[in-house]
């Protein structure tokens, strides 16, 4: 695999993964009644909208430059 294909897959993984600790903040600030964690679930989803914004920008990217990955 390519420095470029696994960007592109850490990119994923890691949007998913702010997705699930967001989800999982939500869930915790429901059961544990701490408000806390409601800020941690938006930092969660701020991050993973920026990260499928910027794995958009690097795929356009490598597209625009004919980089296959």
């Amino acid at each position: 695999m390519s420095l470029k294909g696994f960007h592109i897959v850490f990119i994923s993984v890691s949007t998913l993964l702010a997705l699930g600790v967001g989800a999982w903040c939500l869930w915790v600030e429901s059961v544990a009644d701490a408000p806390a964690f409601r800020v941690g679930a938006i930092c969660s989803f701020l991050s993973a909208v920026a990260l499928i914004i910027y794995g958009i920008w690097f795929y356009r990217k490598m597209k625009r430059l004919r980089i296959i990955i």
